[in-house]
């Protein structure tokens, strides 16, 4: 079944089998800000993800376009749609050596989203500045993930315990609302990576609109759980995926949310997770093959035990 993968591990010790059907899922949204809705400007957010090896890989980003930029929100959707283009042509099949190599991978992937942006200002008749925008992109499997982040925005992580990390401390200046976008000339000096060998059940993907919502800044920049907490919670559901969709909608659009940040805001939320919507034909498929599996062990111990004449 697409999206899902089947893991069988026999324990010899207490003779169990462990039965895991597993995959990536994710739910992404941008909302126009209050802000913006008042000027009459669009939203300048954007955010996507892709789900590839059966469920077994996802790649994702997040973009904000800098609101003194007069087409930011062609540059952000641009940056991540070939961000997001290089990444599932990447040789994901072993994890990267280290950060080095992570450094050299996303730098290339840097230069692709530049030279986009470059050739679209061009056929636009826009200046390269005009697309200013900022970059948070990662891509994760069960037992490693890999991020980098250009300019602010948050990458959270977390375990199934809830425990949360902060990949980044985002990017800001001296100013209110500067950072550093993708145009700037010191955006791969400044681009931050990370390898993390660790297995994740929860990567949240953000941008700088839901900064003063979630992380602490004077505890340096910790994400508060209750903000975490309830998202991880919502996306491990059972609801089906078209639900949780539309709650993440309702959820950036709601009055609560209006009241506290003004800024457009996404939300890239990903869990891995059993598969909540399978077939019920493929499942009882899995799990007759799951008793043979305990049927022929059994065979087998009184097999054995009739030859040792026990």
């Amino acid at each position: 079944m697409v999206g899902l993968q089947l893991l069988l591990s026999v324990e010899i010790n207490n003779e169990t089998v462990l039965e895991k059907l597993m995959s990536w899922q994710a739910a992404v949204h941008s909302a126009k800000g209050v802000k913006h809705i008042k000027m009459g400007t669009p939203c300048q957010d954007w955010g996507d993800c892709k789900i590839l090896s059966q469920g077994q890989l996802i790649v994702g980003a997040v973009s904000d376009g800098m609101g003194s930029a007069r087409h930011s929100e062609v540059g952000s959707q641009l940056a991540v749609e070939v961000a997001l283009k290089e990444l599932k042509q990447g040789n994901w099949q072993t994890p990267p050596q280290d950060q080095k190599q992570v450094r050299k991978t996303f730098q290339e992937i840097l230069e692709a989203v530049r030279a986009a942006l470059k050739d679209c200002a061009i056929k636009q008749d826009y200046s390269f500045e005009d697309l200013a925008c900022t970059l948070l992109a990662f891509v994760a499997t069960p037992s490693w993930l890999a991020a980098m982040q250009v300019g602010d925005g948050l990458i959270v992580v977390g375990t199934p315990e809830g425990n949360y990390q902060l990949l980044f401390k985002p990017d800001k200046g001296e100013f209110a609302n500067e950072t550093t976008p993708v145009t700037s000339s010191f955006a791969s000096q400044e681009m931050q990576v990370c390898l993390k060998k660790v297995s994740y059940q929860f990567i949240c993907a953000a941008t700088d609109g839901i900064e003063d919502i979630s992380l602490f800044k004077p505890e340096g920049w910790q994400p508060a759980e209750k903000f975490f907490r309830p998202l991880q919670d919502h996306m491990l559901s059972p609801k089906s995926l078209d639900a949780k969709r539309e709650e993440l909608i309702d959820f950036l659009n709601s009055e609560n949310i209006n009241k506290r940040t003004d800024d457009d805001k996404t939300l890239l939320l990903s869990v891995y997770q059993s598969g909540s919507n399978i077939d019920e034909q493929e499942l009882s498929k899995y799990q007759l093959v799951v008793s043979n599996i305990h049927v022929n062990k059994a065979k087998y111990k009184l097999k054995k035990s009739k030859l040792l004449g026990l």
